[in-house]
């Protein structure tokens, strides 16, 4: 088998979570390359929204890594070319009645607790921040911590300014090991590439790529859908959904689940969202979906209801049962790392994923604690 030389780490994944793997590992001064068997940003990355939010997670490890990302990302914004469309534009959740109201700002106070920035707005004002907001709502909350970027230009951007070696196209078909279980590299049909460190950043495709290292992960796909509108001026000031959003992230239901959420874009375009449900690897966008989607912007924004939707897309999130990510050492095979299972929240949660695997890999202190999301949580599952 023909060789294609070697690293100090190779990172499966040219979505974001990879990118920023590979970002944080070469400034720190490791060799990376980065293989993927389609193009950069073709997964999970590609079809999302590119949200940067702390306004959706309740207090625990996972607002404490969405916290930290979100101070990375002002950073990389300063440092990456403008045309990643970093957009510090605020989140805006509201509020239907008054029992949500009362329930969002529970949640608010707690969030509080854990550093987030969270501006209780009364029903008077909502419409000082979204002129185009329908009548009659109970209030909201206004999150200035949440932002956008494009999340293909994103990843594309971090993996150009790690300096890695990038391989699209090419599948890996084996984790190569040695006769200690330690991994040595990886297989693809272009020859074997080698190094000490292997960094799983596969997405949703991250259980097989463990698989294919003697190793487990229970990751499933969960589908969501986006729609895409015409472009328009700027009619959505904010990232806007309604508080029950909230609870269909947390929910583990295989059910279809839609909440309204809507946002602009700096090129116009309004992303409308957003649905979960767990078919498998089914593309298709079933009309029920579309409808449920129009029917919550629309009630949110009645302006956008004679709005052109132009396109619609479909992705899969990477869930795992707990709702966390898995990143870290694997506790059965030496030199696999594993940064996927982020489900809906990679784009926002990649930064500090790749940082705590860069530290991981150079012996240093992580910035958090990572042990929640430690992928050895899931060896008594297995």
């Amino acid at each position: 088998m023909p060789t294609r030389s070697s690293s100090d780490v190779i990172v499966v994944g040219a979505g974001v979570v990879g990118a920023a793997c590979a970002y944080y590992a070469s400034r720190s001064g490791l060799s990376v390359t980065v293989i993927d068997r389609g193009p950069v940003a073709g997964g999970t990355t590609g079809a999302g929204e590119g949200n940067l939010l702390v306004s959706d997670k309740e207090p625990g490890p996972e607002l404490d890594l969405a916290l930290l990302s979100a101070r990375l990302w002002r950073e990389l914004a300063a440092s990456l070319p403008a045309r990643v469309e970093y957009e510090p534009k605020g989140g805006l959740v509201v509020a239907s009645g008054a029992a949500g109201m009362d329930a969002l700002r529970a949640f608010a106070a707690a969030q509080a607790k854990a550093g987030v920035t969270a501006e209780e707005i009364p029903a008077d004002r909502l419409h000082d921040l979204e002129p185009h907001l329908a009548p009659g709502l109970a209030g909201g909350c206004l999150y200035p911590q949440d932002a956008q970027v494009q999340p293909a230009l994103a990843a594309a951007h971090l993996l150009r300014a790690s300096g890695a070696r990038i391989r699209t196209g090419e599948e890996v078909t084996a984790v190569l090991t040695g006769t200690d279980g330690a991994v040595r590299g990886v297989r693809t049909p272009a020859g074997d590439t080698f190094a000490p460190h292997v960094v799983n950043a596969a997405g949703t495709w991250g259980g097989e790529l463990a698989a294919l290292a003697g190793a487990h992960l229970p990751l499933l796909p969960r589908r969501g859908v986006v729609l895409v509108t015409e472009p328009l001026p700027r009619v959505v000031r904010h990232k806007v959904y309604a508080a029950d959003y909230v609870a269909d992230v947390a929910s583990g239901s295989a059910a279809l689940q839609t909440s309204a959420v809507v946002e602009g874009t700096p090129a116009g375009p309004v992303l409308i969202g957003a649905s979960r449900e767990r078919v498998g690897f089914d593309r298709s966008v079933p009309v029920e979906v579309l409808r449920r989607l129009a029917d919550g912007a629309t009630a949110l924004f009645p302006v956008l209801a004679g709005v052109r939707v132009m396109r619609t897309y479909a992705g899969f999130r990477p869930y795992l049962p707990d709702h966390l990510p898995a990143i870290g050492r694997d506790p059965h095979v030496p030199g696999l790392l594993h940064a996927c299972g982020h489900e809906g929240a990679g784009i926002g949660l990649a930064p500090a994923t790749g940082l705590i695997i860069a530290r991981l890999m150079t012996g240093t202190e992580p910035p958090l604690d990572a042990s929640p999301f430690a992928p050895a949580r899931f060896t008594t599952a297995a």
